[in-house]
């Protein structure tokens, strides 16, 4: 009797984008393979986030990321998963000067990576472009509130919505990148009561990151929630303490080796008699 193998099939683009005021969807960043294949046992999509410049390479900001960089670890987290949808984000100057060059760099990145779809920052001003790759077979999530390669114009990571006046200007951002056809948005570092006005907005799920447990699903930087760095914002629950652990072992190693603990007869090779 054959035995048949059950085919093991992504999360779609569609589907995420039908969870709308359902089962609240969870998704993490991933970087590399190995944790991409951990984090998609419970994951329903994974963001390679153009975060991973400060998290991995020790940048200031988000706005050295490269392309290239973005594609480098897009195509290890899609070679380490399965099941989940996995998402690339464009990175700073691939994509704001034209819907074109946007397209271009869009479907290198979809190309290269194998990728399920995109995400890049920016509400009403960047629909259009929205639309001229949705149009032409690229999936795009969008990212609105605290956009992290505006940095330098906010001046730094600043809560938004803080003044109620600034409250309609989101909104309207939200509208507009769902009305150009981004499948989801992430809407990070809102004030509570702004996002869940921005979750009824719109027909498609709101992420939330720094926003408020009404949206439509939750993502956290990997490494903020598994404690592997000392600070992290307030709207990060620390999960784990896994840079203690890590911390500990290393320690440990260091000990053994220099006492002399370490390798053990069952850690080396012996010869032909």
């Amino acid at each position: 009797m054959s035995s048949q193998t059950e085919t093991i099939r992504r999360v779609t683009v569609p589907q995420l984008r039908a969870r709308k005021g359902a089962d609240p969807i969870v998704s993490l960043t991933a970087y590399h393979a190995h944790t991409a294949a951990i984090a998609e046992k419970y994951c329903d999509f994974l963001l390679v986030g153009d975060s991973l410049g400060m998290v991995m390479h020790g940048m200031e900001s988000t706005v050295g990321v490269s392309l290239e960089l973005m594609i480098m670890h897009g195509k290890a987290v899609v070679r380490g998963t399965k099941r989940a949808l996995v998402v690339v984000d464009m990175p700073f100057g691939t994509y704001e000067e034209s819907p074109s060059q946007a397209f271009r760099n869009a479907a290198k990145i979809m190309k290269e990576t194998q990728c399920q779809a995109v995400k890049l920052e920016g509400g009403a001003r960047m629909a259009e472009t929205i639309k001229f790759l949705t149009e032409r077979g690229i999936p795009v999530m969008a990212h609105i509130g605290l956009t992290p390669q505006s940095t330098n114009i906010m001046g730094g990571f600043k809560t938004q919505g803080r003044d109620e006046d600034e409250w309609q200007f989101h909104i309207d951002d939200a509208v507009a990148v769902a009305e150009a056809g981004a499948f989801a948005v992430v809407v990070e570092g809102v004030v509570e009561p702004l996002a869940e006005k921005i979750t009824q907005a719109i027909t498609v799920p709101t992420i939330g990151i720094g926003a408020s447990k009404t949206c439509d699903g939750q993502i956290l930087v990997m490494e903020d929630m598994l404690g592997l760095n000392d600070w992290v914002p307030k709207f990060v629950k620390k999960f784990g303490a896994v840079g203690e652990a890590i911390e500990d072992a290393i320690a440990s190693y260091a000990e053994d080796v220099k006492s002399r603990a370490f390798p053990t007869q069952d850690n080396v090779y012996g010869s032909k008699k």
